[in-house]
This record gives C-alpha cells, structure tokens and sequence, in this order.
C-alpha cells in the first residue's frame, strides 16, 4: 500500500510525500557481516510505527524520504529532510541501524559505526 501526499518531486514539479503500508514486516537480511556493523544483534524483523513520519505526520510536516528504525520500527524522515527526525529516534534511544524505505532501496545504516550494510 503505496499513498502519495506531497514531497519529492514528481514530473510536474510538484512535491508528493510517500506514505508507507504500516502493516507490512520489514525483515533485515540473515547474512549481515558483524566485522561490518558491530550492532547486527540489535536488527530485527519490525513492523513500521506509522505511513510516514510519526514527528511529522504529528506536526503537518513534510519530509524528504523515510528511514526505519531496525530495533523497534519508528518511522522518521532522513537527513536531508528538515527535521532529521530518523537520526535524533537514534540519539534519544540509541537504537543504531535505519533501513531506507525507498522503493528501490534495499540498504541500512549503522548510525554507530558509521556504515552502509547491503545484503551480502
């Protein structure tokens, strides 16, 4: 279930927000390299918190693209989104890996490490 709001651009110009299908399992791959990402024990199957980002949804923000939380599924906006949402759930929790949730998309990163992790 793919929904469009308002914030990439689409061919007209125009912004649209991707909105994600919240009852669907995000499953990590079972290969990770640990020498890769030392955090590989805190990534798990997790089920998205909301159909985009739970701060801006909240606040009638809009965001860039949109990052999983690997440990407990929060939803939040990436980095080059105003907020940053994704990163500050991982300074506030601590939980280290995001996965993009961008159709197309099949990598995560470890805030802790500093690292990208593809399937291997």
């Amino acid at each position: 279930m793919s929904r469009s709001g308002g914030d990439g651009i689409t061919a007209s110009g125009r912004r649209n927000v991707s909105y994600i299908n919240t009852e669907e399992l995000i499953v990590p791959p079972s290969n990770i390299d640990s020498m890769v990402c030392r955090h590989s024990d805190q990534i798990r199957p997790v089920t998205p918190s909301a159909a985009g980002c739970e701060e801006c949804l909240k606040t009638g923000d809009k965001w860039v693209h949109l990052r999983i939380c690997m440990t407990c599924g929060h939803v939040g906006c990436c980095e080059s989104s105003r907020n940053k949402h994704a990163l500050g759930h991982n300074h506030q929790t601590g939980h280290p890996v995001v996965k993009s949730l961008e159709p197309g998309e099949d990598w995560m990163w470890c805030y802790a490490d500093k690292v990208y992790i593809s399937k291997g």
